[in-house]
């Protein structure tokens, strides 16, 4: 079978990460967070095309290895925990094995993403009329607009928020109703934290917050004190950054990579709902989607 030439010049590797952390440096992370270059191949050659995707799996890998890259941007590193070994019998080694023996370089940025102008946070805080935006905990020394979540002033009726959400990410989105809020109330301010948020957005003062997931209890006390959640599923809150991200990508690479989005990457969790009774609200309706 005869393969198509590649009309992608391509990059050093070194090139791709230096417009990498050009958009999101590396310095921005959780200290906690393992992020940057996890894999080098010990022979360098071009990086013509690039696959990004939210989480490593072995399905995405396979992906990878169909469609020759020669680059892997994991937004959440695969690489966590130190290994002690690299063998098969675990599907995490596997993939490491697997772009080792592939030479195939591995990228993760993660909380550099989330804190960036321009990154994750920013992403999903388009899914609300945005009057104003700032970060709920700027970051000290960076550009403005860098930081940790995103607090929102707006002006929308809730029912509207949940339509455009929905629409934003493309996915059922789960809600935590606050006890006096129905589909007209009107929120004027929201919290925005993608991925786990519970922690950093603990004790914000706001109508609305949106974000991946958080705990049963951390949901408690929002409702308690009258606060609306959004929850989307983990990585249903970061995931849509990276069609955005592509061209972006793309440009600042003068066009030499082809910038693929991986299409087996997917939330583990789907949201399964079942008939609703006849006398439950449009509203209800509008939030347990199959």
């Amino acid at each position: 079978m005869l393969r198509r030439m590649s009309t992608f010049s391509g990059q050093k590797l070194a090139t791709v990460v230096k417009e990498l952390e050009n958009f999101a440096p590396i310095t921005l992370a959780e200290k906690w967070d393992n992020v940057g270059l996890l894999i080098e191949p010990h022979r360098e050659k071009q990086v013509k095309k690039i696959l990004l995707t939210n989480d490593l799996t072995e399905p995405v890998m396979s992906e990878a290895l169909t469609k020759e890259v020669q680059l892997i941007i994991s937004y959440h590193p695969p690489i966590f925990k130190p290994l002690t070994r690299v063998t098969q019998s675990h599907w995490k080694e596997r993939v490491v094995a697997a772009c080792l023996a592939n030479d195939i370089a591995l990228y993760s940025p993660h909380t550099a993403w989330d804190k960036a102008c321009g990154g994750v946070n920013d992403w999903l805080s388009q899914a609300v009329d945005i009057l104003s935006i700032r970060p709920l905990e700027p970051e000290l020394g960076a550009p403005p607009g860098t930081g940790s979540g995103r607090y929102i002033d707006t002006k929308m009726e809730l029912s509207q928020v949940l339509e455009s959400l929905q629409k934003h990410i493309g996915n059922s989105v789960h809600v935590a109703l606050a006890v006096d809020h129905n589909p007209k109330t009107l929120i004027q301010s929201v919290g925005i934290c993608a991925g786990s948020g519970g922690s950093l957005l603990k004790g914000i003062k706001a109508d609305l917050i949106i974000t991946g997931e958080m705990s049963h209890h951390e949901v408690l006390e929002f409702t308690h004190n009258n606060t609306t959640v959004l929850l989307c599923n983990h990585s249903n809150s970061e995931r849509g950054f990276l069609k955005q991200f592509s061209p972006k990508l793309s440009e600042s690479l003068k066009g030499a990579c082809e910038i693929l989005v991986s299409e087996t990457d997917k939330d583990p969790l789907v949201t399964v709902a079942k008939d609703l009774n006849k006398e439950q609200s449009a509203f209800a309706d509008c939030y347990i989607v199959g």
